[in-house]
């Protein structure tokens, strides 16, 4: 939180008052009326981040790729061994 708030007050100088409808116009910014007006200052800066990808259907096979048919693995089956009779022990 320490380190928001500096960064807030040092991008005091650099971004414009911006109000909302019901608030005044002030001469020195405070971290929250700043906060308003750094989307502003992200947007000239930029983003490191990459563009988002197309969405909506998707292009299918490539012409001429052939096909495989999906590998078939033997079904496993899992279940608990039968408990065998136990003989009794003579003495």
């Amino acid at each position: 939180m320490p380190i928001i708030t500096w960064e807030l007050w040092l991008a005091r100088d650099i971004v414009a008052d911006n109000p909302l409808p019901w608030q005044k116009s002030i001469d020195k910014l405070t971290p929250g009326r700043v906060a308003q007006a750094m989307g502003g200052i992200f947007a000239a800066i930029g983003t490191p981040a990459h563009p988002p990808k197309p969405r909506g259907k998707s292009s299918g096979w490539k012409v001429g790729k052939t096909r495989q048919r999906r590998i078939s693995y033997p079904i496993v089956k899992k279940r608990t061994p039968k408990s065998r009779k136990r003989t009794p022990k003579s003495a």
